[in-house]
């Protein structure tokens, strides 16, 4: 079944692109024809294929947490253009 106009209008404003009708018409036909490739998957056997989240083995990439000793204050704020004994000083946001 081709995708139709309507919902590939509807894939435009969820993407908040803005399409032109000839644009319409060629992301019409350009994206069915995407679909009907993808659709060749349905014909494969899949059932000895084990689900995975990932098509490369993936391990821990973080590294370990340990316990360090944080930075000194004083060279925390060395640089800042404002500050007091503790924090940065920065403009209110939200108001007074």
């Amino acid at each position: 079944m081709p995708l139709s106009s309507a919902e590939v209008e509807k894939v435009a404003l969820l993407s908040r692109l803005l399409l032109g009708e000839e644009e319409l018409r060629r992301m019409t036909a350009q994206l069915g024809d995407v679909v009907e490739y993808v659709r060749q998957l349905d014909e494969l056997d899949t059932t000895a294929v084990e689900p995975m989240a990932h098509a490369a083995e993936l391990s821990n990439v973080f590294a370990p947490d340990e316990v360090q000793p944080s930075l000194d204050r004083e060279l925390a704020l060395a640089n800042a253009p404002k500050r007091d004994d503790e924090c940065y000083r920065v403009p209110a946001v939200l108001g007074d």
